[in-house]
This record gives structure tokens, C-alpha cells and sequence, in this order.
């Protein structure tokens, strides 16, 4: 299970914040992720995604990035790691889009294998 230990003993889950434009794909993310033993808030729209993030503190943001949304990905990148440089950030992305952008800090391949997907994240996060 992805939780880390706080100094009394008890377990906490760490968060992440997935912001992701396709209605389909992002509720079913979430739901892996959950059932991994992530916490996850998320969201469809990029100005709710950067709100949320300065709202709330997360081990991981979570983009998901299409190739017609990479310009707007960067934006979003480089304004959380602006606000708070030492925010871990990951593209959730193909091959053609990974060669396209250098802002996160790292990249989760997007061809949809539910395991991979999560031991990605849990690599990220070295849970």
C-alpha cells in the first residue's frame, strides 16, 4: 500500500492531485489510483487543478497531456514549480509527447496498462 508511517505510528496516504482533460479516462485513474492506496483529488480543467494545488499540499501532481495540450501543460508545470520548485511533477503521456516538453520532473507512460500506470506513480513517489 502507498502510505508513508508519521512519527506516532499511524499511516498517512500521499496525495495527488491528477488534472486531467478527458472525462472518461480521469475517473477511472483516480479510481486505480485510490485503490493503490492513494489519496487522489482531481479535476478536468487546468485553472481548477492550479487552484486546488495552492489550496492544498501534495507529494505528486499528476498531468495528463494530449499532443494538443502541451503548450498548456508547460504553463501549468511551470507555474506550480514557479510557486513551490521543489513539487514533484509528472506528465502522464505517449512516447511523442515526451520527446515534446522537458518542465516535469518525471514522465508516466500513457499506453493504458492499469499496473504500469501505478507503479509508475509508486516509483515517482518511492512508495
Amino acid at each position: 500500500m502507498s502510505v508513508g508511517t508519521e512519527a506516532n505510528g499511524s499511516s498517512i496516504k500521499k496525495s495527488i492531485l491528477h488534472i486531467c482533460r478527458r472525462e472518461m479516462l480521469r475517473p477511472l485513474r483516480d479510481q486505480i489510483l485510490r485503490m493503490s492506496g492513494f489519496e487522489v483529488d482531481s479535476t478536468l480543467e487546468a485553472g481548477d487543478g492550479l487552484s486546488m494545488f495552492f489550496a492544498k499540499t501534495y507529494e505528486l501532481v499528476l498531468i495528463d497531456v494530449e499532443e494538443d495540450g502541451v503548450a498548456e501543460a508547460e504553463r501549468l508545470c511551470s507555474e506550480i514549480k514557479t510557486a513551490k520548485h521543489e513539487q514533484t511533477v509528472a506528465f502522464v503521456c505517449n512516447w511523442r509527447v515526451a520527446i515534446l516538453t522537458d518542465c516535469p520532473d518525471e514522465i508516466v507512460r500513457s499506453e493504458f496498462d492499469p499496473k504500469a500506470f501505478v507503479d509508475g506513480v509508486k516509483d515517482i513517489l518511492g512508495a
